[in-house]
């Protein structure tokens, strides 16, 4: 899809100062004032483009910040079902080693923060002006409902990143992050994480509404529509114990999603056309971002140092517990010598993957995988488990897993061990995908990356978290901190 060319000069709300640049820019740059950039719903179409691009671009000079892929990478590498078999390569070492989680002044902690928050301002941005804009109000509503769904989504991460765990029937009265809901630059001290909560169901609500009322329909799955806000809406619900919400917003999202063949599955998880994927970012090769891409840390066969030299694994207690009759085990090698590498450069480890591909081990294109359908079931069997409902929630599973394990029966388990169930297949489908950390986290489960293929050593003798040890919850960015002048506060250290 040609993106229209769109730059709107802005801080983004939220973020230091030196982080300043110009947060909407596509290629090639062609500035506009931004009275000019909200004048019609066509030109605010093209920042909704900018967005959807920003997702996948790369960021502050560092390789591993490729747009929203990098958090993915990171969030599963904090976890344990991910593996680094060495330490050849120093990319994203020190997130698998938990030394960047409460290190103030850690390009990945500045990276979770400033990503998200650009986002934000260019989405009070939109919602600031686009009532103004000549054009359909269809589209209008549209425009602002894709806004509002990207700062629902950007509070859920940030929250999750940097304020402690939602806790049901509890005050949450501790401090999540800041709440910047107009266009400006004025530093706003922390609001508590009930409150950041509150702003993220009122946003994604008015946005479902809004999705509703215009009928709109997108053309690429790199937008926003009402079934991926819905998919957001049910992440956010699980992630506070609505389950009631969950369910619903769950089988919602999931409406006109089919779950994908087992042939599909093992094509490399590379494009988005596949009829699974609710949400997700196209990439081009005339576009490749070559080593900032997920592929380029992700994939078993991209050619670079870090795939060659330190390919990722998977924790050889999860895979022992796939079934033998499971497709997705097809995924793993636990000798590490049944295929057929590009080179002989390329290292062989036990529990290698093959999930990710690139058609092209010369070039990291693949289609970057952000919502699928799977991931909607599981939700809603872990909601419906939580509520005590253990038939609907073996049934829900049962749909899921059948179409990955020929051989499967639904399950008789009940109470803790059927949950257990279902959240070892959601360890199992969204492996890589980005959901690990958040899952201990929003759980409330000790990390516990031992009796497997993790070696101490590669670790830095980082084996355990206990679920209050404070690294859970992330430093602020120094940078913040000191353009804020201290309005915003820093997290136990």
């Amino acid at each position: 899809m040609k993106l229209k060319v769109l730059a709107i000069s802005l801080i983004a709300a939220g973020m230091f100062s030196s982080c300043k640049q110009e947060f909407l820019e596509t290629k090639p740059t062609d500035k506009t004032s931004t009275a000019d950039a909200f004048a019609t719903t066509k030109n605010a179409w093209a920042a909704v483009n900018g967005m959807h691009r920003y997702m996948w671009s790369q960021i502050y000079g560092q390789q591993s910040q490729g747009g929203y892929a990098g958090n993915m990478l990171k969030v599963d590498i904090y976890g344990e079902d991910l593996v680094f078999p060495n330490t050849a390569s120093s990319w994203l070492r020190s997130e698998y080693q938990w030394l960047s989680n409460n290190n103030p002044s850690h390009y990945a902690n500045l990276y979770h923060w400033g990503f998200h928050y650009a986002l934000i301002g260019n989405a009070n941005m939109i919602i600031a002006n686009i009532d103004n804009a000549v054009g359909e109000q269809k589209d209008k509503d549209a425009i602002k409902a894709e806004a509002l769904t990207y700062r629902a989504f950007s509070y859920f991460q940030l929250v999750q990143l940097f304020g402690k765990r939602y806790v049901a029937g509890q005050p949450n009265s501790d401090l999540g992050v800041s709440l910047i809901l107009t266009p400006s630059t004025t530093p706003a001290p922390r609001s508590t994480v009930a409150e950041v909560y509150a702003q993220i169901d009122a946003d994604i609500n008015e946005a479902i509404a809004l999705f509703n009322s215009s009928g709109f329909k997108r053309n690429a799955k790199s937008h926003f529509d009402i079934n991926v806000a819905q998919g957001i809406k049910a992440r956010v619900a699980l992630t506070k114990q609505d389950w009631a919400t969950a369910v619903e917003a769950a089988r919602a999202a999931r409406a006109g999603y089919p779950l994908m063949s087992s042939a599909d599955y093992v094509k490399g998880f590379n494009n988005y056309e596949n009829n699974e994927w609710m949400w997700g970012s196209r990439i081009i090769t005339a576009e490749t971002n070559y080593f900032y891409s997920y592929f380029a840390y992700i994939s078993h066969n991209f050619n670079s140092t870090v795939i060659r030299t330190n390919p990722k694994l998977i924790f050889s207690k999860l895979y022992d517990k796939i079934s033998a009759t499971d497709i997705r085990k097809t995924l793993f090698d636990p000798t590490g010598t049944a295929w057929t590498m590009p080179s002989s450069s390329y290292q062989r480890f036990p529990y290698m993957h093959k999930k990710f591909l690139v058609n092209d081990p010369a070039n990291s294109v693949g289609d970057i995988p952000y919502m699928r359908a799977a991931e909607m079931y599981l939700i809603e069997a872990e909601a419906l488990a939580a509520q005590g409902k253990d038939a609907e929630a073996a049934e829900v599973l049962y749909n899921l897993v059948i179409t990955r394990d020929p051989a499967y029966t639904k399950s008789t388990k009940t109470g803790a061990e059927l949950l257990d169930e279902i959240l070892t297949q959601r360890r199992i489908e969204l492996w890589g995908e980005g959901f690990r950390f958040y899952d201990l986290k929003r759980r409330g489960l000790k990390l516990d990356r031992t009796g497997g293929n993790h070696n101490a050593t590669y670790t830095n003798g980082l084996m355990t978290v206990e679920p209050d040890d404070k690294r859970w919850q992330m430093a602020i960015p120094d940078e913040e901190i000191k353009r804020t002048n201290g309005v915003v506060v820093q997290n136990p250290l």
